[in-house]
């Protein structure tokens, strides 16, 4: 098992809570501006770690069960929110609800926040794939090519996934495998703003696949990795247990911020929405990790995710 690095903990509850904050539909409505911004960033940075993080390095059975253990929470949760879509006022949901559409949304093309589940397994099986490949022969180099090849056929040539989070994830891995830091490849640098500001200015920026986003996406970890000596520990021990505890909130957190559609009337009063904002991402991250830790206590997780849900 890899040490964890408090950073990466960190970086990961930042994102994160970017995601429960922005799927708000009242808030990031009333903030398109920022939606964009955020939206440039905060996956693809989520991607980045989940690419240098990636252990392949494991035997056929144990993939094999960490993929497993993916796709069943998952599964059930893409299937169960596709199908909430066609009952309820949610965006971009399925046209109708029927065995071959949940199919569709579960095995190609998912709705809702869990695609990231959906391009982590296929970019999770591709590496793993490469790596096994060139296990005997071939170099690094060999070996990111082809994890790049493998990429690029299931996004452009199957149209599984996007190319932009494919690449963000492979640029990860590249650094993982020349032995490289991400906090080395993103100095910590409070100049990182005054940058972000700039590009953010202009619109043409705010786009994932574009050059301008990709500098986003790079000056979001220096600026943050700067941030983090400076938050409160009180405060810094909450945001590494979000950290810790993201795929709870990835599975869980649209149940909340859904069911807490009914209290936008109670902030009226705010034109900005952000109280709004900061009290349903409270209920909603509290909410996902009270349902994770109801599910470990009941011994419901080893069922549905093969262990625990909740590192506390």
């Amino acid at each position: 098992m890899r040490e964890r690095v408090n950073e990466y903990d960190y970086l990961k509850s930042v994102f994160i809570t970017l995601m429960v904050v922005f799927h708000l539909a009242y808030f990031g409505d009333s903030h398109p501006y920022a939606k964009a911004i955020v939206y440039t960033f905060h996956m693809p940075a989520f991607l980045v770690l989940s690419g240098f993080l990636a252990n392949v390095g494991k035997d056929r059975r144990s993939m094999g069960r960490q993929f497993l253990w993916l796709f069943v929470p998952y599964a059930v949760m893409e299937a169960a929110y596709a199908a909430a879509t066609c009952v309820m006022d949610v965006r971009g949901g399925i046209g109708e609800l029927s065995a071959r559409s949940l199919a569709v949304a579960v095995l190609a093309r998912p709705v809702g926040p869990y695609w990231y589940l959906h391009t982590l397994m296929l970019c999770l099986a591709a590496y793993w794939l490469a790596a096994r490949i060139t296990r005997k022969s071939g170099g690094v180099a060999t070996r990111m090519i082809l994890l790049g090849l493998m990429l690029w056929g299931l996004s452009c040539g199957l149209g599984l996934m996007g190319m932009a989070n494919a690449m963000y994830f492979l640029a990860g891995a590249v650094a993982r495998q020349c032995r490289a830091s991400l906090l080395s490849l993103a100095p910590p640098s409070w100049l990182a703003v005054v940058a972000l500001a700039l590009l953010c200015a202009d619109e043409a920026n705010l786009d994932k696949s574009a050059a301008g986003g990709a500098a986003i996406t790079w000056l979001a970890f220096s600026f943050l990795l700067w941030l983090y000596p400076h938050i409160p520990q009180k405060f810094g021990r909450l945001l590494l247990f979000i950290g810790r505890n993201t795929l709870a909130v990835l599975l869980f957190s649209p149940i909340f911020t859904m069911a807490v559609k009914p209290l936008i009337p109670l902030f009226a009063f705010d034109p900005t929405a952000i109280s709004f904002a900061v009290v349903a991402t409270v209920l909603t991250l509290a909410g996902s990790m009270a349902v994770a830790g109801c599910m470990d206590r009941l011994g419901l997780s080893r069922w549905f995710c093969g262990g625990r849900l909740l590192d506390c």
